[in-house]
């Protein structure tokens, strides 16, 4: 294994190794109005519509004749006798529940036929030709909040390398920009940079003091201190890898139309670690290069951003971009969470283009290792969109910008709604059941036969929406066995149809599961209760039996409920209900099971990257390896025993906003008062927590101070 950094010619440092890297550039500021939500601003420049109006009559069309056509056929199954008010309830939820099916259906059916006529993007970006060159200067933007310094150091690193190899690789710059609370984090991401900067030229590292609104505030602080140096900026995730090779595609599709905004990119999923992290990564690469596809043909230069692996036009960000404070309290007032979605449908009310690159590859991501990680990310994604109720009715907002708010809340509150419908067809059979004095044919039957209900017609409206759930992903089948390469890349035809059948499987025992996640999130988030901001777990999913048997107590109990109350109408009506009884019933060892640590080479659910790993990811494996560790060493000592980390800890101090005056950080009062207490810097590291550290660490004067102290042994020596 080669070295972790190449040094190039052109580095600065390279003749001297241990002269300290200047932590951050020049400052070019750049002005990021706040903007308003009551009057649309004039549009900054005049974008003709690109996308055929007839793709999207067509998509809606389509989507509303399938939707009349479901609820007339269920408003068939419950006329017979009279609707009842509990049968009103099904049928409102029924319809809604069905365009919701049926919009997924349809687009992902375009998505089919575009990739199968070889349809590329609404830019025609091609991904296999010449490759061009970049005149433009790019800013590679990686925020960070108290991720593993290791391994975001070595992706940033692997993507500076591939880009380099692309020959344009000095029109970028490279940002860590870090909102690390941890002070032990913090120290480590000094560490990190120290290891990688010396030898790397453009590399710069920036930590926040005060992070306020998150990733949206610390984009936004780049933006008004650095944004004027750089045309484009590329957001990362902490997980995020990139290849050159699409970096620069993405960077010169920029340039060649400057009405584009922005350009979102479809992440590929690697690295699962657990058989949950697999499943979704199988599902991710099997069924997702079709339904981004056919998003992307019909929402053309409307479509959306997901806040990472994407390039932005800085001059369009800042100018449209300035998130307001929402009225209010939290959870529906405050920092704007769910900001990617605003930050698209802004930039597009001021006539810039937002596009999709479903089919450039290159661009990697990682998902959390467990159904709890997950759902804890979730439920922070589902008190973001459900903010946006508040922003649909902003003046100036293209329609499909507010259908994007709309596909946002609706799949959070589609959750509540299947329990609702789930729980209102026990409670028809319940009242069916206690009222008259038979419900059910004395042979058995799998349907059960309601008062006044077409079972016939209730097995077809069933069958056919099984079938627009399970069709798309026979057709993303179907793209797989037909292209030779791809099919391969999955391990064969009969691997990759086993892989499905496997996923759609578990796919069926989870979906219950966390449908009470996310009906549980939005009760909490409707009740008021913040998601706040939590650390994302990336490891193996090692969960204990006792937490896990506590976060899934609910979905079990109220599978047990489910059961019991189909038992006390008929075994029919619990036969019919088993694919939800199932997955909640056996909730806590579904978990267990996959929580577990899966195969880097599976037999079952292989995707291409799996058998063939790209370089660029074998490239972040070996940086990560001979990049410090974090270890147990206080962050305090790491300071003072390392010359060089204390140099740029203060360096890095020395270009951050003064304090504020009249402002009281009690954390900071607190450390300061034991500093002045502390007879020895011992005793100073045993009695601050972490967030006085954290304070402490903030405040240059005071660091200086600290590490300048006598240890313990000099004092009892002398």
């Amino acid at each position: 294994m080669g070295p972790v950094i190449r040094p190039t010619a052109d580095a600065p440092g390279t003749d001297h190794p241990d002269r300290l890297p200047d932590p951050l550039p020049a400052e070019a500021p750049l002005a990021m109005p706040v903007q308003s939500f009551a009057e649309a601003p004039a549009a900054a420049i005049d974008t003709p519509v690109r996308t055929g109006r007839w793709r999207r009559a067509l998509v809606m069309v389509a989507t509303a004749v399938l939707t009349y056509a479901g609820v007339d056929e269920m408003y068939e199954v419950l006329k017979v006798g009279g609707v009842t008010i509990l049968e009103g309830i099904v049928l409102v939820l029924f319809a809604a529940l069905f365009a919701w099916v049926a919009l997924s259906f349809v687009s992902g059916l375009a998505g089919f036929a575009a990739l199968l006529r070889g349809w590329r993007d609404n830019l025609d970006l091609d991904p296999d030709g010449p490759l061009p060159t970049v005149k433009a200067r790019v800013a590679m933007l990686l925020p960070t909040y108290n991720e593993d310094p290791q391994t975001v150091f070595a992706r940033l690193q692997a993507t500076r390398e591939s880009t380099d190899a692309t020959g344009s690789g000095a029109q970028f710059d490279w940002y860590i920009l870090s909102d690390t609370t941890d002070p032990a984090v913090w120290a480590h991401e000094e560490t990190c940079f120290l290891a990688v900067a010396s030898y790397t030229p453009r590399l710069f590292y920036r930590h926040r003091a005060d992070n306020h609104a998150r990733k949206s505030g610390n984009i936004e602080d780049w933006v008004k201190r650095f944004g004027g140096s750089n045309d484009f900026m590329v957001i990362l995730d902490a997980d995020s890898v990139m290849t050159g090779d699409a970096l620069v595609r993405m960077a010169a599709a920029m340039e060649q139309h400057s009405d584009v905004a922005l350009i979102q990119t479809l992440p590929v999923v690697v690295n699962a670690r657990t058989l949950f992290a697999r499943l979704q990564q199988f599902a991710g690469r099997m069924y997702g290069p079709m339904i981004a596809a056919g998003v992307a043909w019909w929402h053309g230069s409307e479509s959306n951003y997901w806040g990472h692996n994407a390039i932005i036009r800085v001059e369009a960000f800042a100018a449209c971009t300035g998130l307001p404070i929402l009225s209010g309290r939290k959870p529906f007032g405050g920092s704007i969470l769910s900001h990617d979605f605003v930050e698209a449908a802004l930039m597009r009310r001021a006539g810039w283009r937002i596009h999709m690159a479903p089919t450039l590859r290159g661009s990697y991501e990682e998902v959390p290792p467990t159904l709890l990680d997950f759902a804890a990310r979730d439920r922070r994604w589902c008190q973001g969109n459900l903010q946006h109720a508040k922003i649909l009715p902003a003046r100036g907002l293209h329609w499909v910008s507010r259908l994007h708010f709309l596909t946002g809340i609706g799949a959070y509150i589609t959750a509540p709604m299947w329990l609702t419908f789930l729980v209102a067809g026990i409670l028809i059979s319940l009242q069916a059941q206690f009222v008259r004095p038979e419900y059910f044919p004395k042979d058995f039957s799998l349907f059960p036969i309601w008062p006044a209900q077409d079972p016939v017609r209730a097995a077809w409206v069933f069958a056919a929406t099984m079938g627009l759930l399970i069709l798309p992903k026979l057709l993303a089948l179907f793209l797989v066995l037909v292209r030779r390469d791809t099919r391969r890349g999955f391990g064969g035809g009969l691997r990759a149809s086993a892989g499905l059948v496997v996923e759609t499987f578990m796919s069926a025992l989870t979906a219950p599961v966390m449908m009470i996640f996310q009906s549980t999130a939005v009760a909490h988030i409707l009740m008021g209760q913040d998601s706040g901001w939590q650390l994302q777990h990336r490891g193996d999913g090692s969960i204990p039996f006792r937490d896990v048997a506590r976060r899934y107590a609910l979905p079990t109990a109220i599978g047990a409920a489910m059961a019991i109350s189909a038992l006390l109408v008929s075994w029919p009506l619990f036969w019919w209900m088993t694919p939800v009884i199932l997955g909640l019933v056996l909730a806590v060892p579904v978990a267990m099971f996959t929580n577990r640590s899966a195969s880097a080479r599976p037999a079952l659910l292989a995707t291409p990257e799996d058998l063939a790993a790209p370089p660029i990811l074998a490239r972040v494996h070996q940086i990560a390896v001979t990049l410090p560790g974090s270890g147990d060493e206080d962050p305090l000592v790491m300071l003072r025993n390392d010359r060089r980390l204390l140099d740029l800890h203060l360096a890095c101090l020395a270009r951050q906003a003064p304090r504020a005056r009249g402002r009281v950080d009690t954390d900071y009062a607190v450390a300061r008062a034991k500093v002045e207490d502390a007879a020895s810097f011992n005793e100073v590291v045993a009695w601050l927590t972490k967030p006085e550290k954290r304070a402490l660490m903030g405040d240059r004067d005071l660091v200086s101070r600290v590490v300048a102290m006598p240890p313990a042994s000099a004092l009892s020596s002398g």
